[in-house]
C-alpha cells in the first residue's frame, strides 16, 4: 500500500477519542492548578493578579498592532487603549473586593466562605481578542480559578502570544503551572469537547451567537452574551453639539467593533437639522438616499452581514460602495424611514455605519428605540442624550436593555470605561436576552459562597469567628530532582511529582502538609475509580 495513503487511513489525530484525550490532558492540568490555587491567601493571590496586569499593560501596544495585522479589524491605537483598560484599571476597580477570605455577618449569624468555580473554559472573539483575553484571565486570577482560553481562529497567533506571556508572568509571581492555558489549534469539534467535558466547571462565552448557544447547550454551567444593537435617542432637552461629538466618537472607536456601539440614532423633528449639522461637524458623512441604498446592498446579503466590512474604516467602506467622502470622515450616517425586519440597516452593524431615524414625536421615538432592541440586541445596551430626568427615566424603563448610558459614548460607557459601571468585555443580557446574568460580568460571578448558618433563635449563641480564618497553606512543596536535597525541577512539578515527594524530602514535611497530600491523593484516586 502507498505510504501516504496508509498514513491518511491510520491518522487518528483529529478523531473524537483524540480530541477528548487532548481536552482531558489540558483540563486535568487545569484542575490540578485550581486545587493548588485554592491554598493561596489574598496577598499571594493579588501579587499574581498585579503581575499579570503589569504584563498586560506593558505589551498593550504591541499586541494591539499584531491584532489588527492578523485580523484586519479595528484601529491599533484604540485597541491599545482597550488592552490597557483591561489591565491596571480593571484590577483597581476590584481592588477592595475580597474573593479569598471569609465574610462574617454577626447580625444574621452567618459566615460565608468563598469557593472558586475551579476550571473556566473561556471563548474569546476575533474583534477584541487581546482585551477580552486580558479581562478573562485577570478575573480568573482574582478568584483563584484556572482558565483555558479558546481563541478565535482569526486571532489565533496574537492570542497565543498574549496568553503565553500572561501565563509566564503569573507563574513567575507564584501561580501554579497550568493556571493559564490556551488552545493552540482551536477547532469547533475540539471546542465542543472542552465545553461538554465534566472536568469543565464553567464556560465564559464571548463570541458569535451560535457558539454562545452551544455553550448553553453543553450541559455545563455557562455565562454567555447576546448580540448588541444599541439604540441612541437624542432628545430635545439634549446638548445637541455634545451629543453629536459623543456619538461620533463612540461609533468610530476601534471602527465600531465593540458590541456596545450605537447602531441606530433616533431623534425628533424639532432638533433634526441641528443634529445633522452637529454630526457633520463631528466628522460624520450624511448619506443620500442612493448612497444609503448602496450601503444597504454592500453591508447585508441573504446570509447576513458582510464580514468584509467588520471593523473597517468609514472611508474604506465608502470606497467599496463608490461613495465619495472627505478623507477625514469618521462614520457614515444612513437615514432610514422605518425600523424592523424590512429595514436591514436597523440591525447590528459592527462597522462605522450609523442608521438615523427621525420619529414624529418623543413618544414614538421611545417606542422605536424599544423596537430596535426587539429586532436584535435584547437585554444589551442603549443610550440617551437628554437633560430631562423624566425623559431619561421613561426611556430606561421602556427599552429592554440592562445598561442605559446617559450623555456619554455608549461603546465605552456600557462597557464601564466612560461610566462607573463595572469594566467588562462580557455583557450580560439577562432575561431579555435569554442569559443567566443581566449585569456586566465580573469576578463575583466566578465564585460561589458556602454559608455557615447558625440557629436564628436569639437564645442560641453565634460563634466568635473574628480572627478565625482558613489555613492557607500556599504552594505545594517542590520535589527534589533525583532525590538530591537542594536541587529541584522547574517550579511546580507535574501533579504526580508534587503529590509524591521523593523519600529524602518526606521528613521535611510537617504533619499538616502530609495530611493534606494524603487527602489530595485519595481524592484523585476516587475520581479515577469512578471513570
Amino acid at each position: 500500500m502507498d505510504q501516504a495513503l496508509y498514513n491518511s487511513l491510520v491518522d487518528i489525530s483529529d478523531s473524537p477519542a483524540a480530541r477528548a484525550g487532548k481536552a482531558d490532558l489540558m483540563l486535568d492540568r487545569a484542575r490540578w492548578a485550581a486545587t493548588v490555587f485554592d491554598r493561596y491567601d489574598r496577598a499571594a493571590t493579588m501579587a499574581i493578579v498585579d503581575a499579570v496586569a503589569e504584563a498586560a499593560h506593558a505589551m498593550a501596544g504591541e499586541m494591539a498592532t499584531k491584532a489588527v495585522e492578523e485580523t484586519g479589524f479595528g484601529v491599533a491605537e484604540h485597541k491599545k487603549l482597550k488592552n490597557e483598560l483591561t489591565a491596571r484599571p480593571l484590577v483597581e476597580h476590584y481592588r477592595d473586593q475580597d474573593f479569598v477570605n471569609s465574610r462574617i455577618d454577626d447580625a444574621r449569624k452567618i459566615v460565608e466562605i468563598p469557593r472558586p468555580a475551579g476550571v473556566i473554559f473561556a471563548l474569546t472573539p476575533s474583534t477584541n481578542p487581546v482585551a477580552t483575553l486580558n479581562y478573562k484571565i485577570l478575573l480568573a486570577m482574582m478568584t483563584r480559578n484556572a482558565i483555558v482560553i479558546s481563541p478565535h481562529p482569526a486571532a489565533r497567533a496574537v492570542s497565543i502570544e498574549a496568553a503565553t506571556a500572561l501565563a509566564r508572568a503569573a507563574e513567575s509571581a507564584g501561580a501554579p503551572s497550568g493556571a493559564i492555558q490556551i488552545l493552540e489549534t482551536p477547532s469547533i469539534p475540539l471546542v465542543e469537547a472542552f465545553m461538554t467535558s465534566p472536568k469543565t466547571n464553567v464556560i465564559l462565552a464571548t463570541g458569535g451567537t451560535p457558539m454562545v448557544r452551544a455553550a448553553y447547550s453543553s450541559s455545563n454551567p455557562a455565562i454567555g452574551v447576546g448580540p448588541g444593537n444599541a439604540p441612541v435617542f437624542v432628545d430635545t432637552s439634549a446638548d445637541i453639539g455634545a451629543a453629536a461629538q459623543a456619538i461620533v466618537a463612540s461609533k468610530s472607536f476601534d471602527n465600531s467593533i465593540l458590541c456596545t456601539n450605537e447602531s441606530v440614532l433616533i431623534t425628533v423633528p424639532e432638533v433634526e437639522n441641528q443634529l445633522r449639522m452637529a454630526l457633520k461637524s463631528a466628522g460624520a458623512y450624511l448619506c443620500t438616499e442612493e448612497e444609503t441604498a448602496a450601503l444597504r446592498r454592500f453591508l447585508f446579503h441573504p446570509r447576513g452581514f458582510n464580514v468584509e466590512a467588520i471593523g473597517r474604516d468609514a472611508t474604506w467602506i465608502a470606497q467599496e460602495c463608490n461613495i465619495r467622502v472627505p478623507a477625514n470622515t469618521r462614520i457614515l450616517v444612513t437615514p432610514i424611514t422605518q425600523i424592523g425586519v424590512e429595514e436591514r440597516l436597523s440591525k447590528e452593524k459592527l462597522c462605522p455605519v450609523l442608521a438615523l431615524h427621525v420619529a414624529k414625536t418623543r413618544t414614538q421615538a421611545l417606542s422605536q428605540a424599544r423596537a430596535v432592541l426587539r429586532l436584535t440586541g435584547a437585554g444589551h445596551s442603549a443610550a440617551i442624550h437628554a437633560r430631562d430626568e423624566a425623559v431619561i427615566m421613561d426611556y430606561a424603563a421602556l427599552v429592554e436593555a440592562y445598561r442605559v448610558v446617559v450623555n456619554a459614548p455608549c461603546s465605552q460607557g456600557a462597557a464601564g470605561f466612560a461610566t462607573n459601571l463595572a469594566p467588562t468585555f462580557t455583557i450580560g443580557t439577562g432575561f431579555f436576552g435569554r442569559s443567566s446574568i443581566g449585569e456586566n460580568v465580573g469576578p463575583q460571578h466566578l465564585v460561589h459562597w458556602t454559608r455557615i448558618a447558625y440557629n436564628a433563635d436569639r437564645k442560641v449563641p453565634f460563634g466568635n469567628f473574628q480572627g478565625v480564618t482558613r489555613a492557607f497553606r500556599g504552594q505545594l512543596p517542590t520535589a527534589p530532582a533525583d532525590g538530591v536535597p537542594g536541587t529541584a525541577p522547574p517550579r511546580y512539578a507535574a501533579p504526580s511529582a508534587a503529590l509524591s515527594p521523593a523519600p529524602s524530602a518526606a521528613s521535611s514535611l510537617d504533619a499538616a502538609t502530609k495530611d493534606e497530600l494524603r487527602r489530595l491523593i485519595a481524592a484523585e484516586l476516587r475520581d479515577l475509580l469512578r471513570k
